[in-house]
């Protein structure tokens, strides 16, 4: 299979999807491999390592779409990319398509068999694709706080550990997932009081037994949230519903009744964001306030960081790249149940449940489109 890795287009998106080690990969099984020239500089990958790993440099993106049977992308197809697609062609990528109406119909009448990161899910409901960049979102989460919680970013001036005599942020993280959890324990690190929010009682007592009461747990409910959120200084949404829109878990009463200067971090955004005052931000552009608080919204947090992101993605995304460019991917498919929860468009239908939901589209069971899936 001719495998495309194109130059990210998003703003301030610095990452790449395949780091040289998994073009040798791919290479070894096969493949050819074509990269956008200086895709990888942005992760300190010159273009002499791909060459070296067996992989093709090619001039341009229009270049490399055109040849390239799958691409292989981090982000989702902004807008000026999507004349480059054709019929047939396979994406890999984040799409967070719940959150994209535009973009969902787009790769539904282009027929673009569409495969998400983000839901690609294991039978114990484990994301493994996911996981590592929300890690990487979560610890960034509460240095993200740190910063804008101080004054002259326009926050209340507030220091996370505190002082001498000087209580610390009060943190709130909603969310006891991969993010959530990786966030409370770098907050914690960061000596703030923090209390983790979830729906799971079974999360929350694994928190419990790691921190011993260090980081407080609390059951999530409306009234629970409002009297925790009201207090905070800093507030973490990283709530996820796989392949759906994120619940709107602050809502804007709330919002209205924060401290001024109080900041909120929506890990959440790709997903449309758990507070409803969000709205998706870039690195360019990080911030806007509302009701007085700071809201920190960026899509793309994990950009921010390129070489540890991309290297921590092709970790876990080249074993799946490899199967499906070893076996096709309705055969690749069939044999891995969590690649097949990964697939959201096929055959131009819409095979996601929550993406399906989120914009009133059709929903149709991947089953009755592949044959030989349980």
């Amino acid at each position: 299979m001719i495998v495309g890795i194109p130059k990210e287009v998003k703003d301030s998106e610095s990452r790449v999807a395949a780091t040289p080690e998994g073009v040798r990969e791919l290479v070894h099984g096969g493949h050819r491999v074509v990269i956008e020239a200086t895709a990888g500089l942005g992760s300190a990958i010159a273009d002499a390592d791909y060459e070296a790993a067996g992989g093709e440099v090619l001039a341009d993106a229009d270049e490399v779409f055109a040849e390239a049977e799958m691409i292989v992308k981090v982000k989702e197809p902004q807008a000026h990319e999507f004349g480059r697609f054709r019929e047939g062609q396979v994406l890999f990528t984040f799409l967070h398509l719940a959150a994209d109406e535009r973009l969902t119909r787009f790769l539904v009448e282009r027929n673009v068999t569409s495969v998400a990161y983000e839901t690609v899910q294991t039978p114990d409901r484990r994301l493994p694709l996911l996981a590592p960049m929300s890690e990487i979102a979560g610890r960034m989460s509460p240095h993200v706080g740190a910063t804008y919680l101080e004054r002259p970013r326009g926050g209340r001036g507030v220091l996370m550990g505190g002082a001498s005599g000087v209580t610390p942020a009060r943190v709130i993280v909603l969310g006891a997932g991969m993010a959530g959890t990786n966030a409370a324990w770098i907050a914690a690190g960061m000596e703030a009081d923090v209390t983790i929010v979830d729906k799971s009682v079974e999360r929350l007592r694994f928190v419990d037994q790691i921190w011993r009461g260090r980081i407080q747990t609390a059951a999530s409910s409306g009234l629970a949230i409002e009297r925790l959120v009201v207090g905070a200084d800093l507030v973490i949404g990283a709530v996820l519903v796989p392949g759906a829109k994120a619940p709107h878990l602050v809502t804007e009463h709330m919002v209205k009744q924060m401290q001024p200067g109080s900041v909120l971090v929506d890990i959440s955004i790709d997903q449309g964001g758990c507070f409803e005052t969000s709205h998706m931000t870039t690195h360019s552009n990080p911030v806007f306030e509302k009701h007085g608080v700071v809201h920190y919204c960026v899509g793309n947090m994990p950009g921010a960081v390129p070489r540890t992101s991309t290297y921590a993605l092709t970790n876990a995304t080249i074993p799946y790249v490899l199967t499906v460019a070893n076996a096709g991917l309705e055969e690749a498919i069939r044999a891995d149940p969590a690649l097949a929860r990964g697939v959201n468009v096929i055959r131009g239908q819409v095979t996601n449940l929550g993406v399906a939901e989120a914009h009133d589209m059709p929903l149709v069971e991947l089953g009755t489109l592949i044959t030989g899936l349980d």
